[in-house]
C-alpha cells in the first residue's frame, strides 16, 4: 500500500490548503476487498436499524486532542507523528491550520460531531485577557467552519490537569488561588460552548484525586469539587446553557487515586452532594478496564440507574496496565455496548466520541482516515448485531425466566420494597432450603457467539 500524499507546501491561504490531497469523502462500499480500506464496509448512515438511521444510532464523534494534536511522543520517545497543521509556532495561525485540516478531514470522513478541550483549539496566553482573547478568535472561526460543514459540537471541556499550576488538582487543589483560575477558566469554556452549540460539557477529573494520603484532606477535597460543580450549575443557568453536564469516570492516571473512580463512585459522589439531577455521566470503556471491570461494565451500570449520557467509545489492552485509548475493532464489545444504547432509547445528546490515537508507528495520513473507518465499521456491526439480539428476543427471555420468582408472591414483595425479615423467616421454614439452580453462564455466552 502506498503511503498518504503529502500536504501541498505552497504558501497560502491556509482556508484553501488541502490537507489530505487524495482521498476522497469517504463511501459505504460493502462489496470491496479486504485491501480497500478507504471506505465503510458496514457503516451505511442511512440504513434503518429498528426506528433510525445508523447515524443517528451512533453519533460518532472525532476528539480534537488525539487527532490533530497527538504527536505520537511517549516517556520512551520522542514525536513521531509529524503533521502539516502542526508546523509553527503554538500560536493563533497556528490553531487555525489545525481547525481547517480537522473539519477538512471530518467532512471527508462524513463524521457530524467533534469535541475538543479549550486548549487543543486554542494557545494558552500570558494573561487570562489573552486567553479569553485567543478563544474568541478561534471559535469564531470554528463556529464558520462548523455551519459551512454542516458539524455540531457534541461537547467541550476545559483542560484542568496540564498546566504546571494544576499539579495538584483543580477544583480539588488545596490552593484557592488555584480553584479560582480553574473556576474561571470554566466560565469560559461554558460561554464558548454555548457560543459553539455544544450539546454537553465533561469533566474529566485527571488530577482530583491524590498521590498519597498523609497530605491529603479528602473531606475538603470532595466538598469543594462539588460547590465546585454547583457554581458550574449557576453560570450555566445563569447564561442559558442547555448543554448536558458529564462526568467522566477514570480510577487512576495521572493520580494514584482518582476520585471519580469507576461510574458507581461517581454516581454515588452525585447523589450525595445533590447533583444527580444537573450531571449525567460520559464513559470511557479503557477507563472502565482500568478500573479492573469489563470492557462494557461501566456503561452498563450508568444507564441501569439512568446516568448514561455519552460514551468515549475507545478501547485498552487488557495486557497493559495503562489508558492506551486504541480504536474498537471488537465487535463483541460494541455489541454489548450497542444493546444497551438501543435498550435506553439511544444516546441523545450524547454521542460516541472515538477518545482513540493512532499508534505512534502509524506515521501515514491515511491511517487516521483507516484507524476511524474500521472503528465506525465495528460499531456499525455491533449496532446490527444488538438489534438482531433484541429483535430476536432469546437472551431477554432466559434473562426474564432466570428471574421470574420475583414476579409473584414474596418474591413480588420483596422486589416492591414491601416484605419483612419475618415474612421471609416464614417463607423458609415453609419451603425449606432452596435447590441450586443453574446460572447458565456458557449457554449465554455461546448464544452471545452466534450474533457476532
Amino acid at each position: 500500500m502506498s503511503k498518504s500524499p503529502r500536504t501541498k507546501r505552497a504558501k497560502m491561504d491556509p482556508a484553501v490548503v488541502e490537507y489530505f490531497p487524495g482521498i476522497k469523502k469517504i463511501e459505504y462500499k460493502p462489496d470491496s476487498s479486504p485491501t480497500d480500506v478507504l471506505c465503510f464496509k458496514h457503516y451505511n448512515a442511512s440504513e434503518i436499524v429498528q426506528d433510525r438511521t445508523m447515524e443517528e444510532w451512533l453519533r460518532f464523534s472525532v476528539c480534537f486532542w488525539h487527532t490533530f494534536r497527538g504527536t505520537g511522543a511517549d516517556p520512551f520517545g520522542a514525536p513521531t507523528l509529524i503533521r502539516p497543521w502542526n508546523e509553527g509556532p503554538d500560536d493563533l495561525d497556528t490553531a487555525k491550520k489545525r481547525l481547517n485540516a480537522a473539519f477538512e478531514f471530518m467532512s471527508k470522513l462524513g463524521v457530524k460531531y467533534y469535541t475538543f478541550h479549550d486548549r487543543d483549539i486554542s494557545p494558552e496566553g500570558g494573561s487570562i485577557e489573552e486567553t479569553n482573547h485567543n478563544l474568541d478568535v478561534i471559535s469564531d472561526q470554528a463556529l464558520i467552519l462548523q455551519q459551512k460543514h454542516g458539524i455540531k459540537l457534541l461537547w467541550a471541556t476545559s483542560n484542568l490537569f496540564s498546566h504546571p499550576r494544576y499539579m495538584n488538582g483543580a477544583a480539588t487543589n488545596p490552593d484557592a488561588h488555584v480553584v479560582a483560575f480553574a473556576g474561571a477558566q470554566v466560565k469560559k469554556g461554558l460561554e464558548v460552548a454555548k457560543k459553539l452549540g455544544a450539546e454537553n460539557y465533561v469533566f474529566w477529573g485527571g488530577r482530583e484525586g491524590y498521590n498519597s494520603l498523609l497530605n491529603t484532606n479528602i473531606s475538603t477535597e470532595l466538598t469543594n469539587m462539588a460547590n465546585f460543580f454547583k457554581m458550574v450549575i449557576a453560570y450555566k443557568t445563569k447564561i442559558g446553557f442547555t448543554g448536558q453536564l458529564l462526568v467522566e469516570p477514570k480510577p487512576k492516571e495521572p493520580t494514584t487515586h482518582q476520585y471519580d473512580y469507576d461510574a458507581m463512585t461517581v454516581i454515588g459522589f452525585l447523589k450525595h452532594f445533590h447533583l444527580d439531577k444537573d450531571f449525567m455521566l460520559n464513559i470511557e470503556p479503557n477507563h472502565t478496564t482500568l478500573a479492573g471491570h469489563c470492557h462494557q461494565h461501566d456503561v452498563v451500570i450508568a444507564s441501569a440507574l439512568g446516568m448514561l449520557g455519552s460514551i468515549d467509545s475507545n478501547t485498552g489492552s487488557p495486557d497493559l496496565g495503562w489508558d492506551t485509548d486504541q480504536f474498537p475493532t471488537d465487535v463483541k464489545n460494541t455489541t454489548l455496548i450497542m444493546k444497551t444504547v438501543l435498550e435506553q432509547g439511544g444516546l441523545a445528546p450524547g454521542g460516541l466520541n472515538f477518545d482513540c490515537k493512532v499508534r505512534r508507528e502509524s506515521t501515514d495520513l491515511e491511517d487516521m482516515f483507516i484507524s476511524h473507518i474500521g472503528a465506525m465499521d465495528t460499531f456499525a456491526r455491533g449496532l446490527r448485531s444488538a438489534a438482531k439480539m433484541i429483535d430476536d428476543g432469546v437472551m431477554d427471555r432466559m434473562l426474564r425466566e432466570r428471574y421470574l420468582s420475583f414476579k409473584s408472591g414474596t418474591g413480588a414483595r420483596i422486589a416492591e420494597g414491601t416484605a419483612t425479615l419475618e415474612e421471609l423467616e416464614e417463607y423458609v421454614k415453609k419451603l425449606g432450603n432452596p435447590k441450586p439452580i443453574s446460572g447458565k453462564q456458557e449457554k449465554y455466552e455461546t448464544i452471545l457467539n452466534s450474533y457476532v
